[in-house]
C-alpha cells in the first residue's frame, strides 16, 4: 500500500495521468494494426490463389515437356543458364513494425528467359518456361506479405497485452491509490481540525476560568 501523503497523491495522479494517454495511444495503435493487418490478410489470399494457380500450370506445362522430351535433354536444357538472379531486402516502417520490402535487380519475364537452344527442345518447355517467370513476381510478393501479416501479428499481440495491462492494472490500481490517499488525507485533515476545535475550546475555558478568578 502506498504512503498516504500530499507528494505520493501528485504522484499517482501524474501516473494515471500519463497511463491514461498511454492507453489511448496504444489502443489507436492497436486498431490502426489490426485494420492494416485484415488488409494484408485478403491481399495474402488473393496472391495466394493466383500462385497456386500459376504453379499448378507450370507444373502442368513441365509435365508435358517431359512427355515429349528425354530426360537427358530437358535437364541440359535447365542447366544451361548462365544468369543470376539476386533478391534485395529493403524495410519499412509501418507503426512500428518493420516490413520487409523484396525487389530483384533483374527482370525475368520475356523472351530472355530462354537460356538454351531451340534446337532439341520441345515448345511446350518454352510455355512452361514462361508460366513459371510470370508467377515469380507474384511468388515473391506473397513471401513479403506473409512475412509482413506474421510480425504484424506480433505486433498486435504485445499491443494488446500492453493495452490490457493498462486498462485492467495499472489504471485501475493509480485510481484506487487516489481514492486511498485522498481518504486518508480527509480523514487526517479531519482529525487535525477536530484537535485544534478542541485546543480552542480548552484555551476559551481556561480564559474564561482566569476572569473568574480575577473578578
Amino acid at each position: 500500500m502506498v504512503n498516504p501523503t500530499r507528494m505520493e497523491l501528485t504522484k499517482q495522479k501524474k501516473k494515471l495521468v500519463s497511463a491514461s494517454r498511454g492507453h489511448k495511444l496504444l489502443k489507436d495503435k492497436r486498431d490502426e494494426l489490426v485494420r492494416q493487418f485484415m488488409e494484408l490478410i485478403k491481399y495474402n489470399m488473393e496472391l495466394r490463389v493466383r500462385v497456386e494457380e500459376g504453379l499448378k500450370n507450370a507444373n502442368m506445362e513441365f509435365s508435358i515437356a517431359r512427355a515429349g522430351m528425354s530426360q537427358e535433354i530437358l535437364n541440359t536444357a535447365l542447366l544451361a543458364s548462365k544468369k543470376s538472379l539476386e533478391i534485395k531486402e529493403d524495410v519499412e516502417n509501418v507503426m512500428s513494425v518493420d516490413i520487409p520490402k523484396y525487389s530483384t535487380n533483374q527482370n525475368i519475364s520475356g523472351g530472355d528467359i530462354y537460356s538454351y537452344g531451340y534446337a532439341f527442345t520441345a515448345g511446350d518447355l518454352d510455355d512452361a518456361m514462361f508460366s513459371l517467370s510470370q508467377v515469380f513476381e507474384d511468388m515473391l510478393k506473397l513471401a513479403e506479405v506473409e512475412k509482413s501479416c506474421q510480425l504484424m501479428a506480433s505486433e498486435i499481440e504485445k499491443t494488446r497485452r500492453r493495452v490490457n495491462a493498462l486498462e485492467h492494472v495499472i489504471i485501475p490500481n493509480a485510481k484506487e491509490n487516489i481514492k486511498y490517499i485522498t481518504m486518508k488525507l480527509d480523514e487526517n485533515e479531519r482529525s487535525t481540525q477536530i484537535r485544534l476545535m478542541k485546543v480552542k475550546d480548552m484555551m476559551l475555558e481556561e480564559a474564561i476560568e482566569e476572569r473568574r478568578k480575577n473578578a
